[in-house]
């Protein structure tokens, strides 16, 4: 078997001090630190790439015996979503060291999806015969034909199926990331989609009665 490889940590870059909010640089550094090869090979991404999904970088809660230290640890909370395992992770990092300090991964949380999210979600409504009545009201609003997520503005929340309140294609929602989208034409109206759900883990579009 060849000998493991360790990987030299990112370079640094701009700093910040104490609980002064994470540079550019100390968050690319943390997400570089965090998505390790192993990771970065088991997971999978909103698209189905071979990555978590980033969602979140932020600095991380002092340990209480550094609360009034100015000098203390600049640490890291960078949270991605594995669309393989439907898990939450989060992976806390010293930006002082390069080294992963814990790994925390939950199942059944949805945070606020992200941009990248938001966008998949769209091109599979677009794209599924459901989409039909989206893709009907652009047309009525613009003139043109909606082919692609860059058209729209879009805002979402997380959706979490009830027992009973949903098409048994949605029945997962909770468990499997699903979202409820709110489409806008720029420096137009908005569009309303509310009784649509996508389940990105899965993939599929059902409609709420």
């Amino acid at each position: 078997m060849a000998p493991g490889v360790v990987e030299r940590a990112p370079a640094e870059g701009a700093k910040g001090k104490g609980g002064d909010p994470l540079t550019d640089d100390e968050i690319k550094r943390a997400e570089r630190i965090a998505l390790t090869r192993p990771q970065f090979a088991a997971g999978e991404d909103v698209e189905g790439r071979k990555r978590p999904q980033r969602l979140t970088v932020d600095l991380a809660e002092p340990d209480p015996d550094h609360l009034d230290d100015p000098h203390a640890p600049r640490r890291a909370d960078v949270t991605f979503y594995d669309y393989k395992d439907d898990a939450l992770v989060t992976r806390t990092v010293d930006l002082e060291t390069g080294k992963v300090e814990r790994t925390a991964t939950q199942h059944g949380v949805q945070p606020p999806l992200v941009p990248d999210e938001n966008a998949e979600a769209a091109r599979l409504l677009i794209a599924d015969p459901l989409g039909a009545g989206l893709k009907a009201d652009y047309k009525d609003a613009t003139g043109k034909d909606l082919t692609s997520p860059g058209q729209l503005m879009l805002t979402s929340i997380v959706y979490r199926a009830s027992p009973g309140a949903q098409p048994a294609v949605l029945d997962r929602c909770g468990q499997h990331r699903c979202v409820r989208l709110f489409p806008k034409v720029p420096n137009g109206s908005w569009i309303d989609s509310r009784s649509f759900v996508i389940d990105l883990s899965a993939r599929k579009v059902g409609r709420l009665s």
